[in-house]
């Protein structure tokens, strides 16, 4: 990383890119536990996801707009329930789907980053306990080995799972996210046995010659009036289990927002007057910066990859204001010889943003609902320039 009269210049090789998960975008995902959940009367998730934004279809040609726009790297996830739609029983029509996803990046200088556990499960791995029962474990390796034997030679990096500590916090301690379990000690089973599925699959990955690693849902934790002791125990079951056990990985994906106050009693509301998202989070990218920081530190500084960050607006300026402030977090870290290898903005559209529906605008590109039309942002055209110099131009 270089300054060059106040442009800042990225390494050679950074990742620049934009992320999306399965069934945000693809619709049509009926047959895994989050579809269950979205049409269950007493669940918290105000809309189905439905057609989503049709992207099991349009795939190819959100590809090509997001090399127009000159990003050179696509995060995207593979849907298990498609791949496995029964115990042992293997499609071999969704691996090829997934397979020519991967082409359509190659072929437009995009490095496929495949994520294989993005928040849903199949029903019938729902149906034998999921997370709960060990027995998953190697049911996640064989369906790495089959996904990894059918895209292997295409992909760039492999994550194992998105946001773990969410999938288990919100599943089996929160009640927020299916099977909508409040058990604060069947929450630290689960982290457990995620964190065994994970090794397994990266050993599966590493034999195909692929790096993986997993991607956290990071915040910046603030410790306020005495909160020091409350922090620490919040961190220890939320991100330092797979913080440790990301030491022997090919990189640590961060994701980030936001910060968080903790006093004694727990986390804090947003301060009074501060600017807020649409997902009621506080308007603070400088986040980013104290997340990297944190993950090389407690994951031993192994490499680290930004995974997602972003922000829910309809004020694409804010968008632009707040990338801006995060990249330069970025920049900070890279200065002090943190290897920071990519940067993917989430999201890539406007999509299905889970219990929230589709009110959130996280996206740089809209999307029509009801014509599947694609519109660039402003925002997305500034990030692409971006990317395409691999370098932040000063604000003006």
């Amino acid at each position: 990383m270089s300054v060059d009269g106040g442009r800042v210049e990225f390494p050679d090789g950074f990742l620049w890119g934009t992320a999306t998960a399965a069934h945000q975008v693809e619709g049509g995902n009926w047959n895994n536990d989050w579809w269950a959940w979205e049409h269950d009367p007493a669940s918290n998730v105000v809309e189905p996801s439905g057609d989503a934004i049709d992207q099991y279809h349009r795939y190819r040609e959100d590809i090509e707009l997001l090399a127009r726009l000159g990003f050179n790297a696509y995060r995207f996830s593979v849907e298990w329930a498609r791949v496995e739609p029964e115990p042992g029983q293997f499609s071999v029509a969704a691996l090829q789907h997934y397979r020519r996803v991967c082409e359509a990046c190659r072929e437009q200088s995009i490095a496929p980053v495949v994520t294989l556990h993005h928040f849903t499960t199949p029903r019938w791995v729902h149906g034998e306990g999921g997370f709960e029962e060990r027995a998953v474990v190697d049911r996640f390796a064989e369906y790495t080995r089959r996904t990894v034997g059918a895209l292997g030679d295409l992909v760039s990096h492999v994550c194992t799972f998105n946001e773990p500590n969410v999938f288990a916090t919100a599943g089996y301690l929160a009640g927020a996210f299916p099977p909508a379990k409040q058990d604060a000690a069947l929450r630290r089973q689960v982290n457990g046995v995620i964190v065994e599925a994970h090794h397994a699959a990266v050993e599966v990955a590493r034999e195909a010659g692929l790096p993986a690693g997993l991607t956290l849902a990071m915040q910046d934790w603030q410790a306020v009036d005495g909160g020091e002791e409350r922090r620490a125990r919040i961190l220890r079951n939320y991100e330092d289990v797979y913080l440790e056990a990301a030491r022997q990985d090919d990189f640590i994906g961060v994701q980030t927002y936001s910060r968080e106050f903790v006093g004694p009693g727990g986390t804090l509301p947003v301060p009074e007057g501060a600017e807020t998202t649409q997902m009621g989070y506080e308007f603070y990218p400088e986040a980013l910066e104290a997340t990297i920081r944190r993950a090389h530190q407690e994951a031993g500084g192994i490499p680290v990859v930004v995974t997602e960050n972003g922000i829910a607006t309809d004020d694409d300026e804010r968008r632009v204001e707040y990338v801006r402030r995060a990249l330069l977090g970025v920049s900070n870290c890279l200065a002090e010889d943190i290897d920071v290898r990519g940067y993917f903005y989430w999201s890539s559209f406007d999509n299905f943003e889970w219990a929230h529906g589709y009110r959130p605008k996280f996206g740089l590109i809209a999307v029509d609902r009801d014509s599947f039309e694609r519109r660039p942002k402003p925002s997305a055209s500034w990030l692409g320039s971006t990317a395409r110099a691999n370098s932040l131009a000063p604000s003006t």
